[in-house]
């Protein structure tokens, strides 16, 4: 029986934290048969590879670059018609995989879905600093200037974005650029309900401010940079 939804999970260097994010997606209210699940690995240097492939269907090694890339190279071996994405550091409700579908289901226009996000870490500051996302991701979606439609939590209709040809390999704001060519074709949607927990952990490395100045930095330089790098590392 082929999957009803195929998860692609980009990775690389994610020991600590793949085994985690795999055990929330084998504990969804669907059956484990309905799904499946797809780790691209960036050539991990750890043991990442080795751990998920104790609970993933499906790993391979990226060949396209960026994470944007990898989120391609896996939607290209997804069977299902329903692709999700997510990251390797989050943790996924129980009911992801069955609100997601069911949005699809419900509405035949819909080709791109996606939702919010909510601080893996302790503590009111990032609370804060999410809560603050989330308001500008409604924003943006209801007044229809943005969607922010973030790799960690964001569902296709694989045809439609094979038919965009997927991903932009850019160094950040890929997640966002795609919802514009996919709104051309049909409805992008966001659902307060499909959650994840998001790992906050960048953001303590090298800072919030510091790094949400450089992820805008690259967008508005049209998602590339030879200044910086995405995740907050700079090269100057």
């Amino acid at each position: 029986m082929s999957p009803k939804i195929s998860v692609v999970i980009p990775a690389f260097n994610e020991e600590e934290n793949i085994t985690p994010c795999l055990k929330s997606l084998c504990s969804q209210t669907i059956p484990r048969d309905e799904y499946e699940l797809i780790v691209v690995d960036g050539n991990s240097k750890d043991k990442t590879r080795e751990y998920a492939k104790e609970l993933a269907d499906t790993v391979i090694i990226q060949t396209s670059s960026r994470v944007g890339g990898a989120r391609n190279d896996g939607v290209a071996l997804a069977k299902a018609d329903i692709v999700a994405t997510t990251d390797a550091d989050c943790i996924i409700p129980q009911n992801w995989l069955e609100l997601t579908l069911k949005a699809f289901e419900k509405d035949e226009k819909i080709v791109q879905l996606y939702g919010t996000v909510y601080p893996l870490e302790p503590g009111i500051k990032f609370r804060f600093y999410l809560a603050l996302a989330n308001i500008f991701s409604r924003l943006g979606y209801y007044t229809h200037t943005l969607y922010y439609t973030l790799g960690c939590n964001t569902a296709f209709k694989k045809e439609v974005f094979e038919k965009i040809r997927g991903y932009k390999c850019i160094d950040a704001g890929d997640d966002l650029e795609i919802a514009q060519r996919m709104r051309k074709i049909g409805k992008v949607k966001l659902d307060p309900k499909v959650k994840v927990k998001f790992s906050m952990r960048r953001y303590v490395q090298f800072g919030t401010l510091r790094s949400l100045y450089i992820w805008l930095y690259i967008v508005l330089r049209g998602g590339e940079s030879d200044k910086y790098t995405y995740a907050g590392k700079v090269y100057k």
